[in-house]
């Protein structure tokens, strides 16, 4: 019975101080149960995404003189290849060869069966189909009559019917079984499909040598959601089918490749879900800590009279296990309802992640119960006010600098040989989290508090006091300085709320940024388009186009090592700085501009050819001719260019000593880039490439970057604006409420409303500008940090942290309201009559 009335009371008269411990343990359980939705919801989709991708599963390729008699799973087809000398086309009297090439031998319905293979352009899909590249080769369209040169018999004529694009042309010629060191540099360029009895026909009588035979196949895609639960599943199914086969064929395994990067991917997605939750977390449960210690106080002098009535001490702590848990209950809830809402509105899904529910309890029992079970002992109620005197020892003795110390020297320890945050062992399938990066952040998480602590704890406040409190700064001061302790604590979790909001934003606005630079990096622009006849007047009058650069491209050969070569114009390329090293982009571009010659190439080029600045490289074409170059500089980058080894060369100047295929990359005027590559494909006809960064994020980017983020992004700047609010005008109206007695003692004995007021705004002044200048402050760091560390999730690296803007000023505006909000609501509270105040107390 005593516990329902002192719950009772608790509720009619504490019931602002108990809404806002309860709002503190919200804070701590909606966050991690809203990210762990979107860590489900994301692993999820980088399952199915990776599935898609993959135009067929397996590739069992029957080894040379054995027979497959094993049962395929799932949906197979059986697809025969034969490696020709050639190709040859007479069109308006000319006749247009290639080099070898390969022709495949397809089912009727293997397009049905796997859609993603190839992607008609023109004609009709029931006969010979030419690769787009093949027909841009030999100027073929439907119709066209094509002599295949087959070896060891006579050359055959094929009438096409068709045009395809071939979507997945690395994995469908790929070498099955060989490492990946020893696959294709690219697709073959010339490839001819034929109906399954027409390439009987024509090649059954072929040198054996020159034929293979592969099963296509789908699988059942009733996998987990996880994609390394996954990948072990389907990796899994592929070993017991090589088993079964015993030598006579071999699996190329797609799905589970692409499964392979999509679980490392999840686990840069788990390594954010600890670097966003955790710092929050831990401030949630300070501000749950700080609403709690607030009212200690008054919790102790209620206790106290609840003891002198004769009330025990197992009463008094069976009281307080009745507040925390009414605390704890409504505010998981509380926490549980509000990552519900949030599942639901962004991601679809109100399912949440109990676990956090768990972890809101824990909060409880760290923060809120000590201070209450500490009310129940006899001393509490004598405390000083505003603290003890004594400085904390942490405080005499430096911690602060030690850990911001350590957070440096880890920092730099970790990030000499850069950071690689997933690891995957040699030879083990199993990834991991190199944990020990998240040191350096941590220890500047830690450092940067206690810093702002002894910065708040310690310094003068007349400077707050003089202009507010005139004639009474004096006073005002000393009063402020009685309540130093009080004052610091929320001054710091004000200002670690300001530097988490900071962080976060500036890093969800990087990542947003780098997203989508590095699917222009693979695209090269909105638009790009190559293998076409049409003028760059011709693109730039095609509406959504806002500015047409042509890019020019070939191979040649570095010794014995075939690269792509690039041709730019470098007074109108832009590129960035971290695409280019031992200068800036603008420098490097200036050193082509000025020397015709130059030759930028990759720093793997630079080791393997031990280059130094202004050599000549002497680059020879595919035919045979040799063209002088100078070394100039470094690219790490480059539009449409490969990861490895590329060079980049004056446009004009390779102009004029080797042919070229020219490629143009478009900028839209704001237009979305699907539609202007739907209208050029449109103009150009089937023989023209055209790509969009849009589909090209979707396909080639990384599944983490894939995965849509707009929602986690919503979460994130709420929770930080929510957490920065209640730090900034919930501590400083609870921290006011508890010295109302001695605002209405002050107004007994003589003092004004103004005096009252200078009080209060020099207080609010204190609280606003540490946490303003220290949290900004303390935020930057944390992002420069972060970003460094989170290189591995940025392909390629930003130039410099991307500053959300209009967020900091919202922030700001925030701030700024809940510390006016807060002054003023005490401001209007002091001017009620002192006898009521007191006799309320």
């Amino acid at each position: 019975m005593l516990i329902l009335i002192w719950l009772r009371g608790l509720l009619a008269r504490r019931a602002g101080r108990l809404a806002a411990a309860a709002a503190g343990i919200a804070l701590a359980v909606a966050l991690p149960a809203a990210l762990g939705a979107f860590l489900a919801s994301a692993k999820e989709t980088m399952t199915a995404r990776s599935i898609q991708r993959v135009a067929v599963d397996w590739q069992v390729e029957q080894q040379p003189g054995q027979t497959v008699s094993v049962p395929m799973p799932g949906t197979s087809k059986q697809v025969s290849f034969a490696r020709i000398d050639g190709f040859e086309s007479r069109q308006a009297g000319q006749t247009l060869t290639t080099g070898a090439g390969q022709v495949l031998g397809l089912p009727a319905d293997y397009a049905a069966t796997f859609p993603g293979e190839l992607r008609l352009l023109a004609g009709k899909a029931n006969g010979p189909l030419l690769a787009q590249q093949t027909a841009a080769n030999l100027h073929a369209q439907p119709g066209a009559t094509v002599t295949l040169r087959r070896p060891g018999l006579t050359d055959a004529p094929v009438t096409v019917t068709g045009v395809v694009e071939l979507p997945a042309a690395d994995s469908l010629f790929q070498r099955v079984g060989a490492p990946p060191g020893a696959q294709p540099q690219a697709p073959p360029d010339n490839v001819l499909l034929l109906p399954e009895a027409d390439w009987h026909r024509l090649f059954d009588g072929i040198p054996r040598d020159r034929v293979r035979t592969q099963f296509h196949v789908r699988i059942g895609h009733r996998l987990p959601a996880d994609p390394a639960a996954a990948y072990t599943a389907v990796t899994g199914q592929a070993r017991n089918l090589e088993e079964r086969m015993a030598g006579t064929g071999l699996v190329g395994d797609n799905l589970g490749a692409a499964l392979d990067a999509a679980r490392a991917d999840a686990l840069y997605s788990q390594v954010l879900f600890l670097f966003l939750g955790t710092p929050a977390v831990v401030l949630a449960a300070l501000l749950a800590a700080l609403v709690t210690r607030a009212g200690a106080q008054r919790r102790a002098s209620d206790q106290a009279l609840l003891r002198t009535r004769g009330a025990s001490r197992g009463a008094l702590v069976r009281l307080a296990l009745a507040e925390t848990a009414l605390v704890g209950v409504a505010g998981v809830l509380a926490g549980l309802g509000l990552a519900a809402l949030a599942g639901r509105a962004l991601f679809g899904s109100a399912d949440v992640s109990w676990w956090a529910a768990a972890l809101g309890l824990l909060v409880v029992a760290a923060t809120v119960l000590p201070p209450t079970l500490r009310a129940t002992t006899v001393s509490a109620a004598r405390r000083p006010v505003g603290g003890s005197r004594c400085s904390p020892a942490w405080l005499r003795y430096g911690l602060d600098l030690w850990l911001l110390a350590g957070a440096g020297v880890v920092f730099w320890i970790t990030g000499k040989g850069g950071y690689q945050l997933v690891l995957v062992p040699e030879g083990l399938p199993q990834l991991s989290v190199d944990y020990w990066a998240f040191a350096g952040p941590a220890l500047l998480w830690a450092g940067a508090g206690l810093l702002i602590w002894r910065i708040t704890r310690t310094m003068p406040v007349t400077w707050a006091a003089r202009p507010l409190a005139g004639n009474l700064a004096g006073t005002v001061s000393a009063m402020l300085t009685r309540q130093r302790a009080p004052l610091a604590r929320t001054a710091t979790l004000a200002a670690l709320a300001v530097a988490f909001a900071v962080s976060t934003s500036v890093f969800d606005t990087t990542y947003r940024q780098q997203a989508q630079v590095d699917a222009e990096l693979t695209n090269g622009a909105d638009v790009t388009v190559s293998q076409t006849a049409a003028t760059l007047g011709q693109l730039a009058g095609v509406p959504g186009v806002r500015e047409v650069e042509p890019l020019r491209h070939r191979f040649a050969y570095v010794g014995s090592d075939l690269q792509d070569l690039y041709g730019i114009r470098p007074a109108t390329t832009r590129l960035h700085d971290t695409y280019v090293s031992g200068g800036t982009a603008r420098q490097i571009l200036d050193r082509l501009a000025r020397q015709p010659d130059a030759l930028l190439v990759s720093q793997e080029t630079v080791n393997d050819f031990q280059l130094h600045l202004g050599d000549q490289v002497r680059l020879r074409t595919e035919d045979g001719a040799t063209v002088p170059f100078r070394y100039a500089g470094i690219v790490t980058e480059f539009p449409t260019a490969p990861r490895d080894s590329f060079l980049v060369a004056n446009a004009a100047y390779l102009a004029r000593h080797m042919p070229t295929d020219t490629t143009y990359l478009i900028s839209t005027d704001g237009t979305p880039p699907h539609r202007v590559a739907a209208e050029l494909r449109a103009r150009l006809g089937p023989t023209a490439k055209v790509t969009d960064v849009e589909t090209t994020r979707e396909v080639v980017g990384s599944s983490l970057t894939a995965v849509d983020l707009s929602g986690l992004t919503a979460i994130e700047l709420g929770y930080a604006l929510a957490l920065a609010g209640l730090a900034t005008g919930l501590l400083l109206v609870l921290g006011f409420a508890e010295r109302r007695r001695t605002y209405a003692l002050a107004r007994v004995l003589g003092a004004t409303p103004r005096q009252l007021g200078s009080f209060v705004w020099a207080e609010v002044a204190v609280v606003g500008v540490a946490a303003a200048v220290l949290g900004a402050a303390c935020g930057w760091a944390l992002s420069k940090m972060l970003v460094a560390v989170l290189s591995g999730v940025f392909d390629p690296p930003p130039d410099a942290p991307a500053v959300p803007w209009a967020y900091l000023a919202a922030l700001a505006a925030l701030g700024l309201a809940a510390l006016t909000a807060a002054g003023a609501a005490t401001v209007r509270a002091a001017h009620r009559p002192p006898l009521t105040v007191l006799r309320d107390l």
